[in-house]
C-alpha cells in the first residue's frame, strides 16, 4: 500500500507537472516567434476583435462619466410661495441641506430674479408700471452624482413639491431620458458584439490550430507511434492558443491607448467650449487585466475545440 502511494505521489509531483508545462509554453513561445509576420496578423486580428467590444464598454464609461459631471439638465427649480418669510426660507434650505441626496443648493431671492428677468427678457419698461414684484424666491438644488438619473431626479422633485413652503419643483428631464436611452443602446450593443465577436475569436483560433495541425500531421502520428498520449500531444497547441489569445489582448490594449490618445486633445477642446472639464478617461488596470485573461481564455477555448475535434481523428497507419 505505501509503495502504490509513493508511486502515485511521483506521478503526480507538483515541481515536475509545473516543469514540464514550463517547457512546453516557452516551447510554444519560441516556435510561434520563428515566424513572426504570421503569429502577428493572427494576433491583430484578434487584437482588432477584442478592442471593439472593449471600446464600446469605455466609451458607455466616459458617457456615464459625463451624465455626472453634467448637472445642468439635473438641476431641479424649486419655486417659493411668495409669502415666506426670511426665517421660513432658510429652515427649508436646511432641511433640504441635511438630505443626503442633494448635493447643493442655490438660492435666488425675489428681488435677484426680478434683477435678472430685467436684465436679459428686455421687458425692463415694462417691470416699472408693476406695483409689486411679481416673481418668487427660487432655489436651485442639485442632486448629489448617485442620484442623476431621470426616476431618481422625478422622485427628489415629487418629494420636494410635496413641502408646505413649495409652490412647484420643476425639472425638465426629457434630456436625462433620452441621454440614458442613447447609454443603455450602447451598453446592449457592446454587450451583443462582444459575444458575436468572441465566437469569431474562436472560430479564428480553432482554424489557425487546425492548419497547425495539418501541417504537423506526420509529427503526431510519430509521436502516437512511439506511445505519445493525446494529453501530450496536444499541450504545445493549447499553449499555441493561449499566447495568440494574450498577444491579441495586448494588440487590442495597445489599439485602444492610441485611439483614446488621438481622441483626447478634440474632447478635451469640445468640452472645453461647453464650460466643462470633462477629459476621457483611459481604461483602468483591472480592465486591462481581465481585457488580457479573457483574450487569452478565447484563444485557449478556440485551440482546445479545434485540438478535440482533429486530434482523435489523426492515428498512425
Amino acid at each position: 500500500m505505501n509503495r502504490n502511494r509513493s508511486d502515485f505521489k511521483r506521478r503526480i509531483n507538483p515541481r515536475a507537472w509545473f516543469l514540464r508545462h514550463a517547457q512546453v509554453m516557452l516551447y510554444s513561445l519560441g516556435r510561434l516567434a520563428r515566424k513572426p509576420l504570421s503569429t502577428l496578423l493572427t494576433a491583430a486580428v484578434i487584437g482588432i476583435a477584442v478592442s471593439l467590444p472593449i471600446g464600446l464598454h469605455a466609451l458607455v464609461n466616459n458617457l456615464q462619466s459625463l451624465s455626472e459631471n453634467w448637472h445642468g439638465g439635473s438641476t431641479l427649480s424649486v419655486f417659493l410661495k411668495t409669502d415666506l418669510k426670511q426665517e421660513q426660507i432658510d429652515k427649508l434650505i436646511a432641511t433640504l441641506e441635511a438630505r443626503q441626496d442633494i448635493e447643493k443648493i442655490s438660492y435666488i431671492s425675489s428681488k435677484q430674479a426680478l434683477v435678472e428677468f430685467r436684465q436679459f427678457s428686455g421687458f425692463g419698461e415694462a417691470l416699472d408700471l408693476l406695483q409689486e414684484n411679481p416673481l418668487p424666491a427660487v432655489l436651485l438644488v442639485r442632486p448629489d452624482n448617485l442620484h442623476t438619473s431621470a426616476d431618481q431626479t422625478a422622485k427628489i422633485a415629487d418629494a420636494i413639491g410635496a413641502m408646505t413652503e413649495v409652490d412647484l419643483a420643476q425639472v425638465d428631464l426629457q434630456w436625462v431620458r433620452r441621454f440614458e436611452g442613447i447609454t443603455h443602446i450602447i451598453q446592449r450593443s457592446a454587450t451583443v458584439l462582444a459575444v458575436l465577436l468572441a465566437l469569431a475569436v474562436i472560430l479564428i483560433m480553432g482554424n489557425t490550430i487546425r492548419l497547425e495541425i495539418q501541417n504537423r500531421q506526420k509529427e503526431i502520428e510519430i509521436t502516437k507511434l512511439v506511445g505519445g498520449t493525446n494529453a501530450f500531444i496536444r499541450r504545445p497547441f493549447l499553449y499555441d492558443g493561449f499566447w495568440y489569445g494574450l498577444t491579441g489582448g495586448i494588440i487590442s490594449w495597445l489599439l485602444l491607448l492610441i485611439t483614446f490618445g488621438l481622441l483626447d486633445g478634440p474632447v478635451t477642446h469640445l468640452a472645453g467650449l461647453y464650460q466643462s472639464s470633462f477629459t476621457l478617461s483611459y481604461l483602468p488596470a483591472l480592465d486591462v487585466m481581465i481585457t488580457l485573461a479573457g483574450s487569452a481564455l478565447l484563444g485557449l477555448i478556440g485551440a482546445w475545440l479545434a485540438v478535440m475535434q482533429h486530434l482523435n481523428a489523426i492515428e498512425p497507419d
